[in-house]
């Protein structure tokens, strides 16, 4: 989900697993303003799950902006016969590097108590 999609989750309730742990951090003055004033909109919403949802969507939109890169290797043909080249960017690594991550985080919640 991008951050154009984001007011709209806002008005709908969505539940997603979170990490047994917590991530603090310290927001610049302004930034923090922002967050008063979108508690205030959306009262149903708390502040740490306006951050959450908008570094999950600020997140989305990062790995979408990596460039394409071609690679050697066809994967398959288009419509037309072209052939689609696998991608050698940053997207796979940082598909992969995510998969690992989100396995040891299951792992981690599932032994949690």
């Amino acid at each position: 989900m991008g951050l154009k999609n984001l007011v709209q989750q806002w008005q709908q309730n969505a539940a997603e697993k979170r990490t047994p742990y917590e991530y603090g951090v310290r927001l610049p003055l302004h930034d923090a303003a922002k967050i008063k004033a979108l508690a205030e909109m959306y009262p149903g919403r708390t502040e740490e799950e306006l951050i959450t949802d908008i570094l999950s969507a600020a997140l989305d939109d990062i790995e979408a902006s990596f460039p394409y890169v071609q690679g050697k290797q066809v994967i398959a043909e288009d419509d037309q016969g072209d052939p689609i080249y696998e991608d050698a960017g940053l997207t796979p690594e940082f598909k992969e590097r995510t998969r690992r991550h989100l396995k040891q985080l299951r792992e981690q919640l599932e032994a949690a108590p």
